[in-house]
């Protein structure tokens, strides 16, 4: 009987697309919580001979694909210029890396597919691997709670095999703590100019399109489109203060920024320059106070490329 518990979660960048990266327990090991793994979709494709009585008729499976859904703390390597075990996933979500060493390392969205990785999930001695791994992200911040990203990554199908666990090296990811979302460790969220909202909860959804391309001689994860959004839940001010309605209603794009985490190398901030905001949801009540649930479109300005940066300094 195998134990749930007993996972190991691995991911390397591939250099050529579809090719096993190989990613081992002691380098690659990214410390991941709420899995959720889908080892095998596919297309059944149905055989369409006449025949003299009734019945099932066989099918093919075509187009074999195998997702994984984890979420991963948000937090930063604990060293300035180093990437996040997790960068790995970013980079496949249509995400450029940029390294100053020492100092940042910034993710900001592009056109185009981006990376590719080999996603390897050890569960109890049964080894899963999904090949030429792309997918999406979110980034969820609800007060009181541990800021986490979620990716959903989809890759292409290969046979489980019999593998004992690795031994696994999580360094910072395990020894740094994660700064949960309080007013102490979020010291700047920021639409347009106003800077004092008392914020309950944020999402920003990268929202790639994820599709499985399959032709003779070629299959592949791609991710033709994206339409990054937030939504995010915020008390209630006088409309003199902040006018969420006006803002919706004058089209006018609005600057978000959102910084989470203190001290060097601790720092995620994620900054959007041009957010619509669009129809305000319904009032909310908590605890008989109003708040007003709010959501945007993240439109790219100038050349593109630049919806949104993630850095970690």
């Amino acid at each position: 009987m195998a134990n749930w518990d007993m996972q190991a979660l691995m991911a390397k960048i591939e250099t050529t697309y579809g090719t096993d990266s190989v990613p081992t327990g002691t380098v690659n090991a990214v410390l991941g919580q709420n899995v959720r793994y889908t080892p095998m979709e596919a297309t059944e494709v149905k055989r369409q001979h006449a025949r003299p009585f009734q019945g099932n008729r066989p099918s093919m499976l075509v187009g074999k694909q195998a997702r994984i859904t984890f979420e991963v703390e948000a937090k930063a390597s604990g060293t300035a210029g180093t990437p996040p075990a997790y960068g790995v996933f970013l980079r496949c979500c249509k995400c450029a890396e940029v390294i100053v060493p020492t100092t940042s390392v910034t993710y900001n969205g592009i056109s185009g597919n981006g990376d590719s990785c080999s996603i390897y999930f050890n569960v109890d001695g049964t080894l899963y691997k999904i090949i030429g791994a792309r997918g999406t992200f979110q980034y969820k911040l609800n007060a009181d709670g541990i800021v986490v990203i979620e990716f959903t990554m989809t890759g292409l199908f290969t046979l489980p095999v019999s593998q004992a666990l690795p031994a696994v090296t999580y360094g910072s990811q395990m020894t740094e703590i994660p700064q949960v979302a309080v007013t102490e460790n979020v010291p700047t969220f920021s639409i347009g100019a106003f800077a004092a909202a008392a914020l309950r909860n944020f999402t920003f959804n990268k929202a790639n399109e994820v599709k499985y391309r399959g032709l003779i001689g070629r299959r592949q994860i791609i991710l033709p489109t994206c339409a990054e959004a937030v939504e995010f839940q915020i008390e209630a001010e006088p409309l003199a203060t902040f006018n969420p309605f006006a803002i919706a209603d004058s089209e006018a794009p609005q600057a978000i920024s959102l910084v989470h985490g203190l001290g060097a190398g601790k720092v995620v901030t994620l900054t959007m320059p041009s957010v619509q905001i669009l129809n305000p949801g319904d009032l909310a009540n908590v605890d008989s106070v109003v708040e007003t649930q709010l959501r945007g479109s993240v439109l790219p300005t100038g050349n593109g490329n630049n919806q949104f940066t993630l850095a970690f300094t």
